[in-house]
């Protein structure tokens, strides 16, 4: 008896020490989407894009330079089509501001704009100016894991805090084992989809296995997208010290 319950013992230390490890071995959600977001900002990058607005009796294609710094500092700069040159829009924390040579002014956008069309397109101020927000205004739980392209997919839902000022009662995000992120679903507060971010043509850019494609399309307007596509990347360059100012979204330095 003696023997059989140091069995009984053994058995029951060994499990414990199974599960354990399995939890341990449990990669944390946030972890998961702070490192995704940390991976496609990089330090800081410049890229060239051209972004394409589609409806179904008409298209329309911006060409941009792009600058960011960390999470919080982005400078965007159309420069084709000629109408649209010069056009701008600066993000540094909380703040947005966009700039309209045909006019000479810098507006700051106030918080009631947040969700509306980015340059006219499917993605929101919102969507641009708040790349941390996801990471410390949402509770991030891992629901399931998935593959793609032979990698493990992460399927992380996304609950914002009772106190974030955020319009969705939940997103619902997939990323890569490698930190690409490849898909974010966008709920309402009934738990409807509303919008849906795709990733595709992942390609090398600057030495960095990169999403050079992302598409955000409504739901309930499948006919209607804005595609955002990489044309050229360098990540972890410097930056001059000036380039996040309402100066040089103004009169721009370079």
């Amino acid at each position: 008896m003696e023997r059989y319950n140091q069995f009984l013992i053994s058995l029951l230390v060994l499990l414990l020490l199974t599960a354990s490890q399995s939890v341990l071995a449990q990669p944390d959600a946030r972890s998961i989407i702070k490192s995704s977001i940390d991976y496609y900002r990089d330090k800081s990058s410049y890229s060239i894009a051209e972004m394409t607005i589609h409806r179904p009796d008409w298209e329309r294609t911006m060409k941009m330079k792009v600058w960011t710094e960390g999470v919080d500092k982005s400078l965007v700069r159309i420069i084709a089509p000629k109408k649209d040159l010069g056009n701008g829009t600066l993000v540094k924390g909380d703040d947005m501001w966009s700039y309209t040579p045909k006019i000479n002014r810098v507006i700051k956008l106030p918080s009631s704009m947040a969700h509306q069309g980015w340059m006219g397109s499917d993605f929101s101020n919102n969507d641009v100016a708040k790349a941390d927000d996801l990471v410390d205004k949402f509770t991030h739980t891992l629901i399931d894991t998935s593959e793609h392209e032979g990698l493990k997919l992460y399927i992380i839902e996304s609950v914002p805090h009772e106190d974030a000022p955020v319009v969705w009662g939940k997103e619902i995000i997939k990323v890569r084992e490698d930190f690409l992120m490849i898909e974010q679903e966008f709920y309402d507060q009934d738990n409807q989809l509303v919008k849906k971010l795709t990733s595709s043509d992942i390609k090398m850019m600057s030495g960095k296995l990169t999403v050079s494609t992302q598409r955000m399309q409504k739901v309930d307007k499948p006919k209607e997208w804005t595609e955002f596509k990489l044309i050229e990347a360098e990540y972890a360059v410097k930056i001059p010290k000036n380039m996040f100012t309402l100066s040089n979204l103004r009169n721009p330095r370079r």
